[in-house]
């Protein structure tokens, strides 16, 4: 099986931690970052699952600092980039690398439709411009725009370019970008779509992205390491454990709840608060209540 050297495994799109101020809780960046670092599964910093949006750069480079500090070299990096001012992302780049990001991960600028080409315009000037590697971040549930695959086979060739995240839960797609990837060692290909994560590595896929690995790092990792090894009935009974344990916060909620639940679960587990970023909030007593007594089974 084709696994890219430097660009593979389990990649966890981490919570945003935040005080009741509205503050970065660097202290809780760390607790998830070593809980990370001990289970040997990399970050995704303000991914969708790390509120991206709503993270101001000031935020965002403070908490890839702390987040590299308890890091120290032995997982990697990936900074989230959003928004659609072109001039205020690439100084968000280039503050967040100064800060320690080892990969930027950037979807597409969101508010206006774009055509292939200007997507593809888009992410080679970016990748042009990056003084550190750039992941191509396909995420239609929030951009509302799927990268073409031919358009992301053009971007593959580029040296600065190097993997591509895919969150469109659409197997058909990930089968074709499977085969069309499975013999470059130079471009990685991470499943964004946790339920498909178990399928994704049984066809050669180099890494899973998984927001339930935010308090379940271990069983993601063991997860990764069935399906790399071909053990199929272990991925699959990880994958079926997780998917179960994934609904507890997901069921009946928006995809922003989703993320609020999440960091209910969290709190569980001793690792962040329950505070969000506007403009999404926390859930209601009933709803968190329900989650916490449906998770205590896990911890």
């Amino acid at each position: 099986m084709k696994i890219n050297e430097k660009y593979h495994g389990v990649v966890v799109p981490m919570v945003t931690p935040i005080t009741k101020e509205g503050n970065i809780d660097t202290e809780a960046v760390e607790r998830i970052i070593s809980n990370f670092a001990q289970n040997n599964v990399s970050a995704l910093i303000m991914g969708t699952t790390g509120e991206g949006n709503s993270v101001s750069t000031k935020q965002g480079t403070e908490m890839i600092k702390a987040a590299s500090k308890a890091a120290a070299g032995r997982i990697t990096i990936y900074a989230g980039l959003v928004g659609n001012c072109i001039s205020e992302q690439m100084e968000a780049a280039r503050l967040f690398v100064e800060a320690g990001a080892d990969v930027i991960a950037a979807t597409l600028p969101s508010y206006y439709a774009l055509t292939p080409e200007q997507m593809y315009k888009y992410y080679k000037d970016l990748a042009d411009n990056l003084s550190v590697p750039l992941m191509l971040y396909n995420i239609t549930i929030t951009t509302h725009m799927s990268i073409p695959l031919d358009i992301i086979e053009r971007l593959s060739h580029h040296p600065n370019i190097v993997g591509l995240k895919d969150s469109e839960n659409n197997l058909e797609r990930m089968e074709e970008a499977l085969k069309m990837f499975a013999d470059r060692d130079d471009f990685a290909y991470f499943c964004g779509c946790a339920a498909n994560s178990a399928h994704a590595l049984k066809l050669g896929a180099d890494g899973i992205v998984p927001s339930v690995g935010n308090f379940m790092p271990k069983a993601y990792n063991d997860l990764f390491e069935a399906g790399i090894n071909g053990d199929e009935a272990t991925a699959e009974r990880l994958q079926q454990e997780t998917i179960r344990v994934g609904k507890i916060n997901t069921t009946g909620l928006t995809l922003g709840q989703s993320l609020a639940g999440l960091k209910v679960i969290m709190k569980e587990y001793g690792l962040c608060d329950t505070f969000m970023l506007p403009p999404l909030t926390e859930l209601d007593d009933e709803t968190a209540e329900r989650i916490r007594k449906e998770i205590k089974e896990y911890i």
